[in-house]
């Protein structure tokens, strides 16, 4: 039953439907390898176990009846503590919210449970998830399961570290700047990005509303792409709620629309340098799509060096403010991170955001004009692998000194354009620890950054299970 809990969603799912495991076996199965390890990893912040056991009897009691059984039906899953869970605490890892119960469940996580899924708990973030740690407050800090002493990433941290270490089949991230990517890079696991409105942000705290709806995304971390297609259709699809959402849903894998593909792929994004074996890595990735037939040119897009200016003012920096608002008068309750972040909230001008904001939209086209030919890039996630616990500041690459947010630069750009993109593990640093690399595509075109992603995890290996 040990090796249950490693197998990947689309498989439980199969094995649930088949009768060959129960929802109740899966459940707990799921439940001894979260008390077997989480407390070395701090990942669940808030577990439902005896709901979850509930509803693991009720799944079973429906297939014994031939009630048809929905693409996630028994499958125990986990949830991003930024996403609302009816009943269930929803911190953000902020003493503002320490004990805040949503009485109903955003949009992506109501699809899951439509679907069959079962809920286990919510997993820790950094504070109001404005960090690639994740670590708060409230909860500490999560481990990262390849090495207890580093970090999981952020803000999607305690997701990727609880997946990687098998303590959920797969569960909801969020991204505004690499934070379902970036923890998957980290803890060695798949997750998409999507295009913005594909998959609804609504019951996100903070609000993706405003420009940020036009950044961020809810989306998937799991151990295997076909898991992310799966997810991709259980939670594609219109909601009122999200400014942009679309009546999009999502079609099934379909590896034949990787055929012959033009990619473009580089690991020099202008802004900041890569590690050796990063880069070293996405070289490899490149020549396993060419073997497969794929036809790869190293190039960036024009352009690329100006994404982290226009991400950090258009997104990040006018963020801050609203962040502080919700501080006011409780400014006692502000965690490490907001106080060591308010000092730098500066004025922004209405014309100098327009400005900003003209010149991504700019931007977006040309970059979007040159994949009409090269429907695929294929880029690092961020300039280095997990780092430790307690490091502060930036980082040193290749010789240069490298600003602590400069170092996720290659994520950040396709949330400043609106791009869907994946993470897939292809590599390993000298420490042993996961490299990822990102396939990015076309707006709306997740299904062939899918087919493209399940090409590298056929010719690279995939997810491979950590030593903990």
């Amino acid at each position: 039953m040990k090796e249950l809990v490693f197998e990947s969603a689309t498989k439980l799912a199969g094995l649930v439907r088949s009768r060959q495991v129960s929802p109740v076996e899966l459940v707990e199965a799921h439940i001894r390898r979260i008390e077997e390890v989480n407390p070395r990893l701090n990942a669940y912040v808030s577990t439902a176990f005896e709901r979850a056991r509930d509803l693991a009897r009720a799944s079973e009691y429906e297939l014994m009846r031939g009630k048809a059984a929905g693409l996630l039906h028994g499958v125990p899953v986990s949830v991003k503590d930024t996403i609302e869970t009816a009943g269930l605490r929803t911190v953000a890892g902020t003493r503002l919210r320490e004990s805040y119960v949503p009485a109903t469940d955003a949009p992506a996580v109501a699809r899951l449970k439509r679907a069959g899924a079962i809920v286990l708990g919510k997993t820790n973030v950094p504070e109001c998830a404005m960090d690639y740690r994740a670590e708060n407050p409230v909860f500490g800090a999560t481990s990262n399961p390849w090495d207890l002493g580093r970090v999981p990433g952020g803000s999607s941290g305690g997701e990727a570290a609880a997946i990687a270490a098998g303590c959920s089949a797969g569960g909801l991230g969020s991204d505004l700047g690499g934070s379902i990517r970036v923890p998957a890079h980290f803890c060695g696991i798949v997750g998409l990005k999507g295009t913005p409105g594909r998959i609804p942000v609504s019951g996100h705290f903070p609000p993706c509303i405003g420009p940020f709806a036009l950044g961020a995304s809810i989306g998937p971390l799991a151990r295997r792409v076909e898991d992310l297609m799966l997810w991709l259709r259980v939670l594609a699809g219109f909601d009122s709620g999200d400014p942009v959402s679309v009546p999009l849903p999502a079609s099934e894998l379909d590896p034949a629309v990787a055929q012959g593909l033009q990619v473009m792929w580089y690991a020099d994004d202008g802004i900041t340098p890569v590690t050796a074996a990063t880069k070293s890595t996405v070289r490899h990735a490149a020549q396993a799509l060419a073997r497969r037939g794929l036809k790869l040119e190293e190039r960036r897009p024009a352009g690329l060096e100006r994404t982290f200016e226009l991400w950090y003012t258009w997104l990040a920096e006018a963020g801050l403010p609203s962040i502080l608002e919700l501080y006011q008068g409780k400014e006692e309750l502000m965690g490490p991170l907001i106080r060591a972040l308010a000092p730098q909230v500066r004025p922004l001008g209405l014309q100098q955001y327009v400005s900003i904001w003209f010149e991504r939209d700019l931007l977006r086209t040309s970059v979007i004009n040159e994949m009409a030919r090269y429907p695929v890039i294929l880029a690092p996630v961020a300039a280095v692998p997990a780092f430790g616990h307690g490091h502060r500041g930036g980082f040193r690459v290749n010789g240069q000194e490298i600003e602590y947010p400069k170092a996720f630069s290659y994520c950040q750009a396709y949330n400043l354009l609106g791009l869907p993109a994946a993470v897939v593990p292809c590599g390993r640093s000298p420490e042993g620890l996961p490299i990822g690399v990102q396939v990015v595509g076309r707006p709306w075109e997740e299904e062939t950054v899918l087919a493209v992603a399940a090409l590298l995890e056929q010719e690279l290996g995939g997810y491979q299970r950590p030593p903990l």
